[in-house]
């Protein structure tokens, strides 16, 4: 078994990966798409950090501190929950070819736009900055809304970026034959358990020009 590196702490930190990530062993085909929803994963953590620092500046500003309080625990939470939840799925899936890792990712990562919507809009009290907050801001602190309106530019941009992707991924998987019934098949017999039993042979669509 392959030795896990990721995360990859530093020396001094007494915990060890958790993971094994080596894109090496993603098929050529599918590489390229691999890393992008990585790199869309790095950038959502990015932005909620930002996002923390966008509710420091409401809070300061006089915005109260349940947004800030808010925003701390999506950095703590969503950040890794995204990365086991949806990136590692879609990892296994291009990994193994197998139909039921390519379920929990439709079913996680729908529920993740969805989430990126609402952190987009911004939602008082949800700890986002998101357009609702900025915009009713900007009497308040013009200062604070502009540093607000950075995260919020970037909720946007996961947002439309992630629909895109859902949609190109989904697109690929129907057309190579996928389907609910070969990952219930999965399931039963334990399969997606095991890289090499598969049952789910997916085609080999060039990804080098989408998204």
């Amino acid at each position: 078994m392959a030795e896990n590196n990721f995360p990859p702490l530093p020396g001094f930190i007494p915990l060890k990966p958790c993971f094994h990530q080596d894109f090496e062993e993603i098929p050529d085909q599918h590489r390229t798409m691999c890393k992008r929803l990585y790199h869309l994963w790095i950038l959502y953590g990015v932005t909620l950090l930002v996002n923390f620092l966008g509710c420091m500046a409401w809070m300061f500003g006089g915005g109260g501190v349940t947004n800030f309080g808010m925003s701390l625990l999506w950095v703590i939470l969503f950040t890794p929950c995204s990365y086991v939840c949806w990136f590692r799925p879609i990892y296994n899936a291009f990994k193994t070819d197998s139909s039921f890792y390519f379920m929990a990712f439709f079913f996680v990562f729908m529920a993740q736009l969805c989430i990126a919507i609402i952190q987009a809009i911004g939602i008082p009290g949800w700890g986002v900055c998101g357009w609702l907050g900025t915009i009713s801001f900007f009497g308040t602190s013009v200062f604070a809304s502009i540093i607000m309106l950075i995260p919020t530019l970037m909720f946007t941009a996961v947002a439309v970026v992630s629909f895109v992707v859902l949609t190109k991924v989904h697109n690929f998987y129907r057309g190579s034959g996928g389907s609910m019934s070969k990952a219930q098949e999965e399931w039963v017999s334990g399969s997606w358990k095991n890289p090499q039993g598969s049952t789910a042979q997916l085609s080999t669509p060039d990804y080098d020009n989408t998204v």
